[in-house]
């Protein structure tokens, strides 16, 4: 076997493993994103509802409070941004990566100081390798969040909305996340938690067709916006943490199965080059045979005479 036969099979045997882990991985990615997508779906729904009921506690009565109540000149905001914990994902990452640096840029702008809340480990390796500051981080859970990890997430983040920016406080909070679209198709977005914008969920309810309900408030309506801040927080976050876990599972699916075809491409390439090195070891051979019994033969006519 010529040399570069066997350069070309070892190439081929590399590739072979390689695409089985790529399969492997594709077809891990496409059943934890389908527990992604019914997670979604349950949670969506109260999440929705709860915004809704904040909506109606704040737009009936007069009661200033952090959850709705615009700063009249905002000085500090915060910026939540959902990374993941691994790679192999495509522009996952990227995507939210560059979405908070805008959103950052654009508050910048406005005169605005930005603390930096990241998690995913690799958010958290973009911002440190550019030694930016990290208020706080988490991660270990991206691939499958619970509610228990976006209470913790929100604790934090309540406790500075609810401080003086005197004190280290801030008077908005903003989350940066994936959104899942579809299996093909995932949107990094960036939209604000806190104060929450009643005149953007009124008109969206209108435009749905619906119309707000309306609560009577025991003991007081800022009692009720104090119940309902953390949950309202930690069930953004929590739709928010399942909505990028989703959208992290079908970027892996994508990426691998793009790498599985790529792989299948290469392995028919190199096949074909490691036929054409055969033929020519094959055709080398044959014509050193005929070439020796040529000259065999005429060795042994000129003996013959």
């Amino acid at each position: 076997m010529g040399a570069q036969l066997r350069v070309y099979k070892r190439r081929i045997k590399s590739v072979t493993a390689t695409k089985k882990i790529t399969k492997a991985m594709e077809m891990i990615a496409a059943s934890r994103v389908v527990k992604a997508q019914r997670k979604v779906a349950a949670s969506t729904p109260y999440a929705t509802e709860l915004t809704r009921a904040v909506t109606a506690v704040g737009t009936g009565s007069n009661t200033k409070h952090p959850l709705t109540t615009e700063p009249e000149a905002a000085t500090r905001s915060a910026v939540l941004l959902l990374s993941s914990d691994r790679g192999l994902a495509g522009a996952f990452n990227s995507n939210a990566i560059k979405a908070a640096e805008q959103l950052t840029a654009r508050l910048e702008a406005e005169g605005k100081e930005v603390d930096s809340y990241i998690v995913g480990r690799r958010g958290l390796a973009h911002y440190k390798f550019r030694e930016r500051k990290v208020v706080e981080s988490w991660s270990g859970f991206t691939d499958e969040p619970t509610y228990a990890d976006a209470k913790n997430i929100a604790a934090p983040l309540i406790e500075a909305i609810e401080k003086e920016t005197a004190e280290g406080g801030v008077d908005e909070l903003h989350i940066v996340y994936t959104e899942f679209v579809s299996m093909m198709t995932q949107t990094a977005i960036d939209g604000r938690l806190l104060p929450l914008s009643l005149e953007e969920v009124a008109e969206e309810s209108s435009t749905k067709g619906e119309i707000l309900p309306l609560f009577d408030f025991e003991p007081s309506a800022e009692d009720v916006l104090d119940a309902l801040l953390p949950r309202y927080v930690e069930s953004r976050i929590y739709n928010a943490l399942l909505q990028s876990a989703a959208s992290k599972h079908a970027a892996t699916r994508r990426a691998m199965k793009s790498a599985t075809d790529n792989a299948g491409d290469l392995i028919n390439s190199l096949s074909r080059l490691a036929n054409a090195a055969r033929q020519a070891d094959i055709t080398q051979e044959i014509s050193e045979i005929v070439g020796g019994t040529a000259a065999l033969s005429d060795a042994t006519a000129g003996s013959d005479k």
